[in-house]
């Protein structure tokens, strides 16, 4: 299993340093970033999340996923690996 989390429909006032806390109050994060417009810079309302560990990963999705945060229901999976062009 993956460390690299998907953190979906989240709120776009949300900050990288505020995803970090919040993934942080369930174990060891090691990069929180949220996803933002290439050219306005505003959220696009999702982001990727490393935990520290497997167990980490497992314990972020089944207590987050699905939970409120910042009056928007969190959806939270393991991340699928990027798709690369040929």
């Amino acid at each position: 299993m993956s460390r690299r989390l998907y953190a979906g429909n989240l709120s776009f006032e949300l900050t990288d340093e505020a995803l970090r806390a919040l993934f942080g109050r369930v174990g060891g994060v090691e990069t929180a970033e949220v996803i933002r417009d290439r050219w306005s810079g505003v959220s696009r309302g999702f982001g990727f999340v490393e935990m520290m560990t497997v167990e980490d990963a497992e314990a972020a999705i089944a207590e987050l996923d699905g939970s409120e945060v910042m009056g928007r229901r969190l959806r939270v999976a393991l991340a699928k690996p990027p798709v690369r062009a040929a």
